[in-house]
């Protein structure tokens, strides 16, 4: 089972500057590296109106930009709750930038009320993310938002 008290305790101390462009990479570099069976970890940022486009990421190339009714990225964007797939093969308008990708967790990140973007984590394995990894998950995303000079 993750520790994620000791993962946010070690983020926290990974994310030195509060540059959100230097921290996305840090975030998601971290997680791809310490959350076992991900193959895939980013960002998709709000820039757009109704769309995500691609930040910084951990793993193949990905679909750029996701309109906000399109996909779990898009629900997470749209309803601003965390989605978490058991099996994105299930999902009527799921967006396949990996085929391998087989379950996925997607945590909004809301800045003074407004989306900023989300954090996508993708894994091979159905039902990879349980409750206690949204929660983590989450944790995670609350220590980035706290570290990084964010802009709605």
């Amino acid at each position: 089972m993750t520790d994620y008290s000791l993962l946010s305790r070690q983020l926290e101390a990974l994310l030195d500057t509060r540059d959100w462009l230097t921290n996305t990479a840090q975030t998601c570099a971290f997680i791809q590296q310490e959350i076992p069976n991900l193959n895939w970890a980013g960002f998709y940022l709000q820039r757009l109106p109704e769309q995500l486009v691609l930040g910084p990421f951990q793993g193949k190339p990905a679909c750029n930009p996701i309109p906000f009714n399109k996909g779990v990225c898009g629900a997470a964007a749209r309803t601003r709750q965390t989605q978490r797939i058991e099996d994105v093969h299930a999902v009527a308008d799921h967006i396949a930038c990996d085929a391998a990708s087989r379950s996925e967790l997607v945590v909004p990140i809301v800045v003074d009320g407004r989306l900023w973007g989300v954090l996508d984590l993708d894994s091979p394995i159905p039902g990879r993310f349980s409750v206690d990894d949204q929660a983590g998950i989450e944790a995670l995303v609350e220590v980035f938002k706290a570290c990084s000079d964010l802009v709605a």
